[in-house]
């Protein structure tokens, strides 16, 4: 059939006009408006679960749990292998975290209450700059889910600390206990009424007891919530998963799927979060321009048996100073911006406050002591090795300290953490934990120059780290 040369450009009118009309129509999704530009200042999304430990993922080596979503961010990022938390414990770990500062300097820690309670009558004081109150400097919009564990008092909570908004429950999820249930069966075989703790709306309590058994997949919409309404200004997103601290709660989609048990459930609840988050700033158009970082806050809590997780090949769990209470999974991600690799180098949840500062463009404070390091080289492929050392503190006692592949012990403790049992050992141990990150084998002996370099390093470490005065002991007084 022969087409005239009128008809052939009248059809070919209409179908670019097609094809036109087609693409403006298209979903969002698949052709996200990109807002923020690659040299836009860029977002950052902090994953912090609890009491998580070293072995528990799929690329970190556990052989029964499934984490995909995890497992492909440390394949498309860097995979830390020596990456430290600086206490053993919740609050302090947090305080740290927080304020690139180690807890002995913001008084964020206690020999007699270890952590934070609902009727501390403290918290993390106004004097501490938090990350979000370094990126409000750059007008980022700040938002804090979850645990937050700094204290739950208006003064202390994350409304008081930079953020813009809170949403979560704000000390640990096995407080506020019940005492008609018995202990063991309250944590062995949760139920929701057991523990009456609060979700907070900012200062606002909208709900107690708090539904656990929804609780990571809310965290994840409110997390999903501030992404999309953020495009047009840079974010920082603090989301710290109330889980897997005991007890344990997964939804109806994943309770009883995992072969790891209750416990392999909620890690996988977990991982399914991360794909959710990490999917979003996808479809948003959003993932060039943000990192996210993926870690716990202290080690397993071994006294739980399989309702605690696993140190992997590490020796001591949470609530020691040994490596399986402070060295944590942690996962950098940043497509285009962090060079994909395993990186074995020495890094803290305390470098995240100087990092984060060089990567938006805001200067560190100068007058107080800090305690993290830049770590934007290493991320962006630089052979560069900030940090060469480790303070090792179990409340305001130097547990241990690391230079190198090196670590000096102090004191022994309980391997499991509970009851402590921290007793100054006569002569301290020495251990290569580049070959030995379990520490089994005491090589003191053989390196007596190692030792002296070591506690050279510390000897300068303590002339400027003097313990503040303990913000976690004081409760709150009846008025009665």
């Amino acid at each position: 059939m022969k087409i005239s040369r009128n008809t052939y450009f009248s059809q070919s009118a209409i179908a670019l006009f097609i094809l036109a009309i087609g693409l403006l129509i298209l979903p969002a999704t698949l052709h996200p408006v990109q807002a923020q530009s690659k040299s836009s200042q860029p977002n950052f999304i902090i994953i912090f679960t609890d009491d998580q430990g070293y072995g528990d993922l799929g690329c970190y080596g556990h052989p029964t749990i499934k984490t995909p979503n995890l497992d492909r961010m440390a394949a498309e990022g860097q995979k830390w292998t020596s990456f430290y938390v600086a206490a053993n414990v919740c609050t302090p770990s947090r305080a740290a975290l927080m304020t690139g500062r180690l807890p002995i300097r913001s008084g964020m820690f206690s020999d007699k209450r270890r952590v934070l309670f609902p009727d501390s009558d403290g918290g993390l004081p106004q004097t501490e700059t938090t990350i979000a109150k370094q990126l409000k400097q750059k007008g980022y919009r700040t938002a804090a889910i979850g645990k937050w564990h700094l204290g739950h008092l208006p003064a202390y909570l994350p409304t008081s600390h930079g953020f813009d908004s809170y949403y979560g429950i704000p000390y640990s999820n096995d407080m506020d206990r019940v005492n008609t249930v018995e202990h063991k069966e309250a944590f062995l075989h949760p139920k929701t009424e057991y523990f009456n703790v609060p979700i907070l709306r900012d200062t606002a309590e909208i709900e107690r007891p708090a539904d656990q058994t929804t609780i990571v997949k809310r965290y994840t919409q409110e997390a999903q919530k501030i992404i999309k309404e953020s495009k047009k200004q840079p974010f920082f997103i603090y989301m710290a998963h109330s889980l897997p601290h005991v007890p344990l709660f997964a939804s109806k989609d994943f309770l009883g799927k995992s072969e790891r048990g209750l416990y392999g459930d909620v890690i996988e609840e977990i991982d399914w979060s991360v794909g959710e988050i990490l999917n979003t700033l996808r479809q948003q158009g959003l993932d060039k321009n943000t990192y996210v970082v993926f870690t716990s806050d202290n080690g397993p809590w071994a006294i739980f048996n399989e309702h605690g997780g696993s140190a992997g090949l590490l020796y001591g769990a949470k609530g020691t100073s040994y490596e399986g209470g402070v060295r944590v999974p942690a996962i950098f991600w940043g497509p285009g911006r962090i060079k994909p690799a395993v990186i074995s180098k020495m890094g803290s949840t305390m470098d995240l406050f100087p990092t984060f500062s060089k990567l938006a463009g805001v200067a560190v404070p100068t007058d107080r002591v800090y305690d993290g390091y830049d770590l934007s080289g290493i991320l962006m492929g630089k052979n560069e090795n900030p940090r060469n050392e480790m303070f090792y503190y179990h409340d305001q006692h130097l547990f241990a300290a690391r230079k190198g592949a090196y670590k000096l012990v102090y004191y022994s403790n309980n391997p499991l953490g509970y009851p402590q049992k921290l007793e100054k050992l006569a002569t301290p141990l020495l251990y290569n934990v580049e070959h030995d990150p379990s520490e089994r084998y005491d090589i003191a002996a053989q390196n007596p120059e190692v030792i002296r370099d070591i506690e050279t390093m510390v000897q300068e470490h303590l002339k400027n780290a003097k313990p503040a005065k303990s913000h976690l002991e004081k409760r709150i007084t009846s008025k009665l």
